[in-house]
């Protein structure tokens, strides 16, 4: 894996890029965007980011690079969604998140963009965008959303509609989907309805605590539309054999999230051919008796937390300078500038970006999610 930190427009633009190139011939990448001048507008910050992309797209990738994957945090998806769709309608077209997380740098926006080479991209009739190569077919979903009654009422028609979009991909949640994200508005009051109906309709999947979960986040995010307390995005992947999806326990520092009433992964890995890809569930400062480790010290939390995600890490043969992709959330804003300067004194090649985010759980201060990639050398599966 290579790490590189540059600058755009006029020093404006910070730009973490992170690539991983298999045997196998697909290279991915990873770009962290941030906007460094607090001082411009929105509408500024965000062509200053559409220029910076444009260059990077044109003088560091491959031609063959696309984007499967775009996420954006603003600090008032209210006011902002609608410039960034202008610029998303005249862009390639890939499945795209907007959330409201805002950036803590004081910036109004941040963008997450994922890339590979050599992909063949399809839009779905059903809302689904596939990405195909060498056999394999992976389905991204961002930003989907509707407007029932309630968090549980969301997340219930969410969960089946997403059911069906992967039925008519001959697919199923328990065999295919590897990651799911949920942004909920107001998480601390909302999160309870998200976690019953997530537990039931798992449970109508065969999705229990014998047989296996899905990594995930669910976190607090806000969408444009108010009447929105639920957000979901989704990946999923057919043409895996069973034995290249590994779960990931780290049992000595963390317990198995159905003890303390909820149903995901801690994290999944991927092998095919030439490289395990590392799914890492959001991950707080939490023991092995799913209780709160060192409460209402943010610096202890974020040690213990890294320390948990890299016990993670270690059981696909990964460490933290394998991470490729970070997001940081923080409950409290005023915490931010000690978090960034432990993280960045102690793991200054962690790409990363660090956003205002309340944890499902109001005692955790800090959440972190990441993705890893490490080579393989597994002749049994083909390559990405």
């Amino acid at each position: 894996m290579a790490f590189t930190t540059k600058t755009y427009e006029q020093n404006t633009i910070n730009v973490q890029i992170c690539s991983f190139i298999g045997k196998g011939g697909v290279a991915e990448y990873q770009l962290l965007m941030s906007v460094t001048d607090p001082f411009l507008p929105f509408r500024a910050q965000l062509q200053n980011l559409q220029k910076a992309y444009a260059k990077i797209m044109t003088e560091e990738l491959p031609a063959q690079a696309v984007a499967v994957f775009r996420r954006y945090f603003l600090s008032d998806a209210t006011n902002q969604t609608d410039m960034v769709m202008e610029w998303e309608c005249e862009n390639s077209f890939c499945p795209l998140s907007i959330v409201q997380q805002a950036p803590l740098n004081g910036s109004k926006i941040a963008i997450w963009v994922y890339l590979q080479t050599d992909m063949n991209i399809q839009s779905c009739k059903n809302g689904l965008t596939e990405a195909s190569h060498n056999g394999y077919h992976h389905f991204w979903g961002g930003g989907f959303a509707n407007k029932a009654s309630n968090s549980e009422y969301q997340t219930r028609l969410l969960l089946n509609n997403y059911i069906l979009q992967l039925t008519e991909q001959h697919c199923t949640l328990a065999a295919n989907c590897i990651r799911t994200w949920f942004f909920v508005q107001n998480v601390d009051v909302n999160y309870a309805g998200v976690v019953k109906a997530r537990k039931e309709v798992f449970i109508t999947q065969d999705l229990t605590e014998k047989t296996h979960y899905i990594s995930s986040t669910g976190i607090e995010g806000r969408h444009a539309d108010p009447n929105v307390f639920v957000q979901m995005d989704t990946y999923a992947v057919k043409g895996l054999h069973p034995g290249q999806i590994q779960f990931l326990y780290a049992p000595a520092h963390l317990n198995p999230t159905y003890e303390y009433g909820v149903t995901f992964e801690r994290g999944t890995a991927v092998t095919y051919g030439d490289r395990k890809q590392i799914f890492i569930s959001g991950t707080a400062s939490i023991d092995n008796k799913g209780e709160i480790v060192y409460p209402g010290d943010i610096l202890k939390q974020t040690g213990r937390m890294l320390e948990n995600i890299e016990a993670l890490l270690q059981e696909t043969g990964a460490g933290l300078t394998d991470i490729m992709q970070a997001i940081v959330y923080l409950r409290d804003p005023a915490d931010y500038r000690v978090v960034k300067q432990y993280i960045e004194s102690r793991h200054p090649s962690f790409p990363h970006l660090i956003v205002h985010a309340p944890v499902c759980r109001p005692g955790w201060l800090i959440e972190t999610e990441c993705m890893a990639v490490v080579p393989a050398n597994a002749p049994q599966y083909a390559c990405l």
